[in-house]
């Protein structure tokens, strides 16, 4: 009995020592925000209007994205992660801002990430530059949405660049839009 205590203490203290040199191997969470841009095709063609109130509209159905993505990445193993991540963005001509929340999934590879992502977006139009008609909110009888939500999936890279990570990807929203867009991230 009097050896089982001498020996049970050192295997708690090489224990205790060893606990910093495994927390080290272990990364930790981590967390990223930075400027983000693109382009958001909204996927409407003049041909998909069939209704006949609706003939001769000039449909312009994309525009530039500018913004901001915040998120933070889990280690899962030692080279892949789950995070979950955010948006917003203001836009131009058909769109007047669109913002949302994301599930990533991905591995790390050499100094940079690939990944997949799913979750849920809302996109804000400005009707008057979608379909080129000044006031189209207030003609009676006519009822337009000026928002679409849904979900939306996308792939993407990260690539190391000095102190911060440039980002490429493409989105969709419910596989009718189209979003190339790339972010500088800087991880905290």
């Amino acid at each position: 009995m009097r050896f089982k205590l001498p020996l049970l203490a050192a295997g708690a203290s090489l224990a205790a020592l060893a606990a910093p040199a495994y927390a080290q191997d272990v990364p930790a969470a981590q967390f990223y925000i930075g400027p983000s841009a693109g382009y958001h095709d909204l996927g409407v063609n003049d041909e998909d209007l069939d209704d006949e109130d609706l003939d001769g509209f000039d449909i312009n159905d994309g525009g530039f994205v500018g913004g901001i993505v915040a998120g933070v990445d889990v280690p899962v193993g030692q080279s892949a992660f789950v995070g979950v991540e955010g948006n917003f963005h203001v836009g131009t001509d058909a769109i007047d801002s669109e913002y949302g929340v994301a599930a990533r999934l991905g591995a790390n590879v050499g100094n940079g990430k690939v990944f997949v992502k799913a979750g849920y977006q809302w996109v804000d139009l400005d009707l008057a530059n979608l379909t080129g008609i000044d006031g189209i909110e207030d003609i009676d009888g006519l009822e337009l949405e000026d928002t679409i939500d849904d979900f939306v999936v996308g792939v993407g890279g990260e690539f190391g660049l000095g102190g911060a990570r440039l980002r490429v990807g493409v989105d969709t929203v419910s596989f009718d839009t189209i979003r190339p867009n790339a972010a500088i991230l800087f991880a905290f």
